[in-house]
């Protein structure tokens, strides 16, 4: 191993070595200076700013362990989908009901959905984050996991401080550099915040209505569908083609209510054309929902279908409709970062492309699980269960021991 590669090893799993980060992270000062000085920021920020950055390294830790991904379903739910939190979002929906009647009728996005998302990121303003965004932008930037786009955030963040005559001290927010009510990362908030209090500037942290209205438009940008939901819990058929489920495969309502899906109720899906996937994120045993445009919406927002199902419901329940039917198990305990690296290099290894491992249930994992489950005769929901991860385990022993050879992937995918 080279010394700069020791380097950026002890950097990311926190080694107490402050000279090595310090030396590696002077390196990015000193390059963010020259980048600034091209950019046109002010001397100011350049030489007192830049040089006032601290890696935290914290930072990297809460990185590595973001809960839209090392929490199950059920468990991410049960934290951000609450009684409370409901309770106060109602009381909310009513307190702002012209405000954001208004902004509905400019950028086509209901009100309980800019609520929801609201309680999602910030608990309706309660926990705006205390970390310092340009630090935690700048420990994020030196570190190669995501340089290039917390770079360009850095960069962004510094340019909105001078734009809007922020000082660093005012500037704080998540570990990830989010800001404000709503949680914008510096890019939204300079190309889609907006003034929705007229008072003549932006201000996210201190002016609700700024947020909310920002939101709505952050929103219609991202290509919100006016009128339409982000999808349904729904009803899957005994003999429900499994394989079929995901985000990748989208097709004409009238296509799932022909396979057998209904409504929790059992009465039928609407007869229309509008495309939609269905997609079963704890496993057959779990809900299953039908999902339109709009989800990938809310995606665009934050990369993670736990939160997008979370806002979803959440905006359901603001609005009066109730929990879901067959909500998923709290019993069942997540895998850990190693154990699902081990279950894609386990697949990969097989011939079913999960892509690079990375301990997080990505499409290409799934897709991956639903094609080895169809070639050892399980339910093919892409979801890691316990009989799922025995067959891969024997299967795996199998190969390594040179007892058969590997299947070709394509034959269980015609």
């Amino acid at each position: 191993m080279t010394t700069r590669a020791l380097i950026l090893t002890l950097l990311i799993f926190g080694s107490p070595l402050a000279s090595a980060q310090g030396r590696l992270f002077s390196e990015c000062i000193a390059d963010w200076q020259r980048q600034g000085r091209s950019a046109g920021l002010s001397a100011s920020t350049v030489d007192k700013v830049i040089p006032s950055l601290r890696h935290l390294p914290d930072i990297i830790r809460y990185d590595r362990a973001q809960p839209e991904f090392t929490q199950t379903l059920a468990q991410y739910l049960d934290k951000r989908v609450t009684p409370a939190r409901i309770d106060r979002g109602q009381a909310l929906l009513e307190q702002y009901s012209d405000f954001l009647a208004e902004l509905t009728k400019q950028h086509g996005v209901p009100g309980r959905y800019l609520i929801a998302f609201w309680g999602l990121e910030t608990n309706f303003g309660r926990h705006l984050g205390k970390m310092p965004t340009l630090s935690s932008l700048a420990t994020l930037a030196c570190d190669p996991r995501r340089s290039a786009y917390f770079t360009d955030e850095l960069f962004t963040a510094l340019s909105l401080m001078e734009r809007e005559s922020f000082t660093p001290a005012q500037m704080r927010g998540s570990w990830a550099g989010a800001m404000g009510h709503t949680q914008f990362m510096p890019s939204a908030y300079q190309q889609y915040s907006i003034d929705g209090d007229d008072d003549g500037r932006i201000d996210l942290w201190h002016s609700k209505r700024d947020a909310l209205a920002s939101g709505a438009n952050f929103l219609k940008h991202l290509g919100w569908h006016a009128e339409q939901l982000w999808g349904r819990e729904v009803r899957l058929p005994d003999d429900f083609p499994y394989a079929e489920s995901g985000l990748s495969n989208r097709q004409p309502v009238s296509y799932w209510r022909s396979l057998g899906v209904t409504k929790t109720n059992r009465s039928p899906l609407p007869d229309i054309e509008r495309r939609a996937s269905i997609l079963v994120p704890a496993g057959h045993t779990g809900p299953a929902f039908l999902v339109y445009p709009n989800f990938d919406v809310i995606m665009k927002w934050n990369r993670s279908e736990s939160y997008a199902i979370a806002v979803g419901l959440l905006a359901d329940q603001i609005a009066g409709l109730g929990p879901l039917s067959r909500p998923p198990s709290l019993a069942e305990r997540p895998l850990s970062l190693p154990a699902l690296k081990q279950i894609q290099s386990r697949l990969n290894s097989l011939g079913f492309d999960a892509g690079e491992p990375d301990g997080v249930m990505g499409p290409n994992t799934r897709a991956a699980l639903s094609a080895f489950q169809t070639s050892s005769g399980l339910i093919a929901d892409g979801y890691p269960d316990p009989a799922t991860r025995k067959a891969l385990a024997d299967r795996f022993k199998s190969i390594s021991a040179g007892l058969q050879t590997s299947p070709d992937p394509s034959h269980f995918q015609q």
